[in-house]
């Protein structure tokens, strides 16, 4: 009878062990470069970046927004997000992206070229996708982390299209707040508007009809910032890079405001030399990341050598 119950007692261990190990969550490879999503896409055509895109995922109690991935100009789901989609889904996040702003007719590669077409006719594709998100996964909000264009994607969807009781968080890596290439005394896109240049058929921009919108007084951005850039009771996070090309000046990543935290990677770390392509592979940036998306657990951020572009 003893070795029975000690049989059994074997057993019945071993079985809650394999069920324990079945039921496991998969650990993903994370790589350290933002360019791991090129052979990504050369590998799976119009694919997700591996922990991204499972519309099984169910949040869990200690993250219960899922995580929305809004890429940059240029950019697909896949190839802008090799780093954080594996990162996010191995910390126990529900993560998702799209391709927005892409000529989905075009032949592949074409067809993988996001943030193309003006602002707000991606922001509307970015707002059908977060209900596809919240319909799927029962949230009740999400949590957006854009890069680049992304950044002004995520605000423009919550300022002026629908999105501000959809989201808990917004977190941006080399965000253009103020456009970029000029300032209040030097402004390009201001310059353009006052020769009566429209903005999304300004001449040089046939094909990136959303470029000439990120301009520094564009009509883009002066809307956006009309009334202050963010919309109350949103926690925003702004990380931005001194070695930004594309944001000039880079501090137009820096905006202050209530519920908004402002992080240059550099401060305290010399040796990340990121630009505006290798921040979004940052495991410094993608630290400040982490604890932006989760405050209550917040943890220490690695300092480490970081080359431009290829990081």
């Amino acid at each position: 009878m003893r070795r029975c119950v000690a049989v059994s007692g074997i057993l019945f261990l071993a079985f809650v062990m394999w069920a324990g190990v079945a039921s496991a969550a998969p650990t993903y490879p994370v790589p350290d470069s933002f360019l791991a999503g090129v052979p990504l896409e050369l590998g799976n055509p119009g694919g997700s970046a591996p922990g991204s895109n499972d519309w099984s995922c169910r949040p869990s109690d200690a993250h219960p927004e899922p995580v929305v991935l809004v890429h940059g100009t240029g950019g697909a789901r896949q190839t802008n997000w090799a780093v954080y989609a594996p990162l996010l889904a191995n910390e126990g996040y529900c993560v998702y992206s799209l391709t927005y702003g892409n000529f989905p007719d075009l032949p592949w590669p074409l067809d993988a070229i996001g943030g193309m077409t003006p602002i707000d006719t991606g922001t509307a594709q970015i707002a059908a996708f977060v209900d596809q998100v919240l319909s799927s996964t029962g949230a009740s909000k999400v949590d957006l982390v854009g890069h680049s264009q992304g950044t002004l994607q995520a605000n423009n969807y919550v300022k002026f299209f629908g999105g501000a009781d959809k989201v808990a968080k917004v977190v941006s890596l080399a965000p253009p707040w103020h456009g970029t290439y000029g300032n209040d005394q030097i402004s390009v896109g201001r310059y353009m508007r006052s020769l009566g240049i429209d903005d999304e058929m300004a001449a040089g921009f046939p094909v990136c009809r959303a470029c000439p919108e990120m301009l520094q007084g564009s009509a883009f951005i002066d809307r956006m910032r009309a009334d202050g850039v963010y919309v109350p009771g949103i926690e925003y996070t702004n990380i931005a890079t001194r070695y930004d090309e594309l944001v000039v000046p880079y501090t137009s990543g820096i905006e202050p405001g209530p519920d908004t935290t402002n992080i240059v990677v550099q401060d305290g770390c010399e040796q990340d030399y990121s630009d505006h392509v290798a921040v979004a592979g940052s495991a410094r940036a993608a630290g400040f990341v982490l604890n932006a998306l989760d405050p209550a657990h917040p943890r220490d951020v690695p300092c480490s050598f970081v080359a431009p572009v290829a990081g």
